[in-house]
């Protein structure tokens, strides 16, 4: 197969689908594409955010830094994961709201058109985060299912920390993937974002993500997994349905 994962920040990815990641790198084509950068909404340097707003130049060039950074970690966690594929469109963190939505969308459309994907998971509608959703709506307006198109799958992910927080909570999985074997690797791969992974409790530290993973796999028959929501699949997702 072939695979797009639109993530709207690096570390959205490794969070939402890592040990899948993992499972699926082997035998399949993947690119990943980041939306934002993911650190000028701290609105200050150091990893740290501030209650203010406007920047200073000096913050500006400080965190141009660490954006930068970031890139690196995401390269090197994608790489523990067999992914070398990724492309960043630098669009502004958590204001994604404020880029035209048709440039976002046209942005997607020619990563589909340049992989030929057939497979696209992102993240999930109600999200806590902006540019959680406008991923997902970008997404499923670039992939709509035309008669020509390639794209026969979309599935979205959970983002902890961010879908989880959303209220009403309506994340509704009905594609469950085992990655008992995997779940150390993401681990690993999650280490990459040196400046991301946080202490417990906080639910995107290393405990409680490999609880959510232990949690999802309970429900369904596996030491761990990892859970999607299907958007819309159709039938030449599936072998046996093919003429």
């Amino acid at each position: 197969m072939k695979i797009l994962v639109v993530s709207a920040h690096p570390d959205d990815e490794i969070i939402g689908m890592g040990g899948t990641l993992k499972k699926i790198s082997k035998n399949n084509s993947i690119e990943v594409l980041f939306l934002a950068d993911g650190i000028t909404a701290r609105k200050q340097a150091g990893f740290k955010n501030s209650n203010k707003y406007e920047v200073t130049e000096n913050q500006k060039k400080s965190m141009q830094k660490e954006i930068e950074k970031r890139k690196i970690h995401a390269k090197n966690a994608l790489k523990v994961l067999g992914i070398n594929q990724v492309k960043f469109l630098d669009l502004p963190d958590n204001e994604l709201d404020l880029v035209p939505f048709l440039k976002i969308v046209k942005e997607v459309e020619k990563e589909i058109i340049k992989t030929k994907c057939d497979t696209i998971f992102t993240h999930h509608y109600n999200d806590l985060n902006i540019d959680h959703r406008l991923a997902y709506e970008a997404t499923i307006t670039a992939a709509r299912p035309f008669e020509y198109s390639k794209v026969n799958s979309i599935m979205s992910f959970e983002a902890i920390s961010s879908s989880d927080w959303r209220q009403p909570y309506s994340f509704k999985p009905n594609l469950f993937i085992d990655i008992s074997k995997e779940l150390s690797q993401k681990i690993k791969a999650l280490k990459e974002y040196k400046n991301e992974i946080r202490k417990f409790p906080h639910p995107r530290s290393k405990e409680a993500i490999e609880a959510a993973a232990i949690r999802w796999g309970s429900l369904y028959g596996y030491k761990a997994a990892e859970a999607f929501e299907i958007v819309f699949t159709r039938s030449q997702s599936f072998p046996f349905m093919k003429n």
